[in-house]
């Protein structure tokens, strides 16, 4: 993921803001609801990017990767909407408690921009990703980073259409969402209204849309890397985050890991694993890594 890439991170601040003054009432309102769930994961299974990731000799990717993770953030839909007979495959190649965090294709968020010819497409993303059953996870739409506020009415438009048997996540780059204040407010509320998670990037040369605010009981954070050993340090300040917010009633975390070079993503997910193991007292697995150190 090359968004907000840096040349100097060494440079920046890249601690993580505080808490939005509303989001402890969010958590507060859906505590004690449902038993903790945590999902970490990468973006892809490519073993060309992941090289330093899959054993020697590893013949299906897809198999071994969700041997290791339970979750994967999965970009390729983005691209293209894939026969349904291979979501049908994919299902069969992972553990029942796998789950698929799919990208809404790009004909619906950056080509069409959410306006009328948008709606076949996104029909048929979801007729085809349903073939995921049991084993999907919350569907996720990035939009353009140019997609502003001026657009207001194609969102509303997108939240009320939407099925509410697909679970809703929502990602907005153009930083006047965020920067002002009423406009801010009219988008967490209606994210709020129709339960729709309201996506975390934290990357380095982007701390202008660092907003920590949730809109419901789902932390959905997509974490990029910036190649560099303060990599670390910030994973450990999630973790932390992360358990404050359980303690004030986060059931949901949806973590996905990125870098600059894509081949480090397995170490850095199984340096966090290990951290998130070790603060909620929890027994996820820890990804095998080929090189490097965890501890």
């Amino acid at each position: 993921m090359k968004f907000g890439k840096v040349d100097r991170p060494d440079l920046i601040d890249l601690s993580l803001p505080e808490d939005h003054p509303n989001l402890a009432d969010v958590l507060q309102s859906g505590a004690g609801k449902d038993p903790l769930k945590i999902f970490v994961g990468c973006a892809k299974w490519n073993r060309q990017e992941l090289k330093n990731f899959y054993p020697r000799g590893t013949k299906e990717e897809l198999p071994y990767y969700s041997s290791q993770f339970n979750c994967i953030e999965l970009n390729a839909t983005f691209y293209r909407i894939f026969p349904v007979k291979q979501y049908n495959d994919w299902y069969h190649m992972v553990p029942d408690t796998f789950k698929f965090f799919p990208k809404v294709v790009q004909n619906v968020s950056h080509l069409r921009r959410l306006n009328d010819m948008a709606y076949p497409a996104l029909e048929n993303f979801l007729l085809a990703t349903a073939g995921f059953e049991d084993k999907l996870g919350t569907i996720f739409l990035q939009m353009h980073p140019n997609f502003g506020p001026k657009n207001w009415d194609r969102v509303v438009r997108l939240v009320d259409y939407w099925p509410k048997e697909f679970p809703l996540a929502l990602e907005f780059r153009h930083t006047d969402w965020f920067n002002d204040e009423y406009v801010a407010n009219e988008l967490y509320n209606l994210l709020e209204e129709k339960n729709i998670a309201n996506i975390l990037v934290d990357t380095a040369g982007r701390r202008d849309i660092m907003h920590m605010r949730l809109t419901n009981n789902e932390a959905f954070v997509r974490f990029v890397g910036a190649n560099h050993k303060s990599d670390y340090d910030r994973l450990e300040e999630w973790v932390e985050r992360l358990r404050h917010w359980h303690t004030l009633g986060l059931t949901n975390i949806h973590f996905f890991i990125h870098q600059n070079m894509e081949l480090e993503s397995p170490l850095l997910a199984a340096f966090f694993i290990k951290k998130i193991n070790e603060k909620f007292r929890i027994n996820l697995n820890v990804p095998k890594t080929l090189t490097g150190n965890i501890n």
